[in-house]
């Protein structure tokens, strides 16, 4: 069977109760000394499990499901390589449970009715309790789905079903309320490199008749991605090469050549790390979509976190694009949101398609400075008590302390935008926002100064002879007839959202 999980099944060794045949296991192949890697090196106990503390502890219902203890159906959801079909296994080595094992690729209904009518007989007859493995699961139609409800719910069957899809999505809701979900995280850098180390020496694996180079292993680890079934699988190639080669280690160049895949240079701690970080943000500053998509490749392909890389583009959108193009930190925070939801390698779409948005989009940095000057002013001292009229006075006595007093509210106003004092005394005048004039905040920049003049009660400059005729703040004349253009009673222009 082609399984998507960790390791495919063979015969256990102790568990006469399963019916056994050429292939093992129900549905399962014979471990032989020509099995893959990934296979002789499954775990032989859940003590050996490695990367899932998390599921592990004592009376856990992953404990409890091993150890043959209540009968309960469990759904898997974890990616590749994270130990879905090992675990299946160690179900298997139960010497009191029957145990079948059946890919949703190529079963139907037919034969989970086979298997299901098949454990119904032999429970009747006092037979042992029937484990149903089903792989892929999320690939069953509706329909085939469905055929297991029944059994399920009088546990004629107990499932142990596993799959890489979200089964909120793709598992029928009646099936999974029946089962127990348990989520299995990809294994880290340092359960992937200890399963390495185990392999080399294990007589299971290579039986410590090859040394594996710390630059080989690191690039095996990056390689993995979190899949140890594909570490495994690249050391198992490697280590044929050494043998071929006659050399007695596997290094770095062995490794690349076995995997075709180059080893990249990056350090996730180190120098590379923030080099590589730096030029990203830099190209994409500078405009240059190309050199971003490439630094951008750099990181995946070496294993850098995507949370960072997304966090790292939520930061951009914000510090250098900004108010140039506001639709930009959206764009961004979409990105982060499907790294979370989505996860690699599929999240590698979204996250180019924000690096493209960013690099592509108009720069502005006035968000950036606004908010650092008025920081500086306030580590500074400067900004004293907040305005009488701005003070809350929902409460009982406020009124009697003049919190409120003389406070206008600018809905009152045809232009929603009155003269008042909203800044600290010693700040009125402070200009800490300077837009530019690229992208969307050109038309920002020229509506902010004809706001600040009403506002701050300023006349109105003499215009122009080149001034564009100005049109009305938030989309209405002062005369309150909605027409854009003129200005207001103190001569002030105004500006709306008519000719942004």
């Amino acid at each position: 069977m082609d399984s998507d999980a960790l390791f495919s099944l063979g015969e256990p060794a102790a568990a006469p109760s399963a019916p056994a045949g050429p292939s093992g296991v129900d549905g399962f192949t014979a471990i032989g000394e020509d099995s893959p890697l990934p296979v002789r090196m499954r775990p032989a106990s859940i003590d050996e499990l490695v990367g899932q503390d998390h599921l592990l502890a004592p009376g856990a219902p992953l404990r409890q499901l091993v150890g043959g203890g209540a009968p309960m159906s469990v759904i898997l959801w974890g990616p590749p390589g994270s130990g879905k079909t090992t675990i299946a296994h160690l179900v298997a080595r139960a010497t009191d449970r029957r145990f079948v094992a059946m890919s949703a690729l190529s079963a139907g209904v037919k034969d989970v009715r086979a298997v299901i009518d098949t454990a119904r007989r032999q429970r009747r007859a006092g037979g042992p309790q029937t484990v149903l493995f089903i792989d892929e699961v999320h690939r069953f139609s509706k329909t085939q789905q469905d055929s297991l409800l029944a059994a399920v719910e009088d546990r004629t069957v107990t499932l142990l079903a596993a799959t890489t899809e979200n089964p909120y999505f793709s598992v029928i809701s009646p099936l999974l309320s029946r089962c127990v979900l348990l989520t299995l995280q990809p294994l880290d850098d340092a359960a992937v490199r200890g399963l390495l180390r185990r392999a080399v020496a294990d007589q299971r694996g290579l039986g410590g008749a090859l040394t594996l180079d710390t630059e080989a292993e690191d690039h095996l680890v990056r390689l993995a991605g979190g899949d140890v079934r594909k570490a495994l699988t690249a050391l198992e190639a490697a280590a044929a090469s050494a043998v071929a080669t006659g050399t007695g280690r596997i290094d770095l160049a062995t490794t690349e050549q076995a995997v075709d895949v180059a080893a990249v240079r990056y350090d996730r701690d180190g120098d590379a790390h923030y080099d590589v970080t730096s030029a990203f943000i830099k190209s994409m500053r500078g405009s240059d979509v190309d050199a971003a998509l490439h630094w951008l490749a750099r990181m995946l392909v070496a294993g850098e976190d995507a949370r960072f890389i997304a966090r790292r583009l939520v930061i951009f959108a914000s510090e250098d694009v900004g108010m140039a193009d506001p639709t930009a930190l959206g764009v961004a925070t979409a990105a982060a949101h499907a790294v979370e939801y989505v996860g690699l390698p599929e999240a590698q779409l979204n996250l180019a398609q924000a690096v493209i948005h960013l690099a592509t989009a108009p720069k502005s940095n006035s968000a950036t400075t606004a908010i650092g000057a008025a920081i500086a002013d306030v580590r500074a001292g400067r900004g004293g008590p907040v305005p009488r009229g701005l003070r809350d006075a929902h409460y009982a006595g406020a009124r009697g302390l003049g919190h409120g007093t003389g406070y206008r509210y600018p809905h009152d106003d045809q232009r929603a935008v009155v003269t008042q004092q909203y800044a600290p005394d010693d700040l009125v005048g402070t200009d800490y926002y300077r837009p530019s004039g690229h992208g969307a905040e050109r038309s920002v920049a020229a509506r902010l100064p004809l706001l600040r003049r009403i506002v701050r009660g300023l006349s109105a400059p003499a215009p122009r002879p080149d001034e564009p005729t100005p049109v009305a703040v938030n989309g209405r004349h002062p005369s309150g007839t909605g027409h854009a253009g003129g200005a207001d009673e103190d001569g002030d222009a105004v500006v709306g959202e008519g000719q942004q």
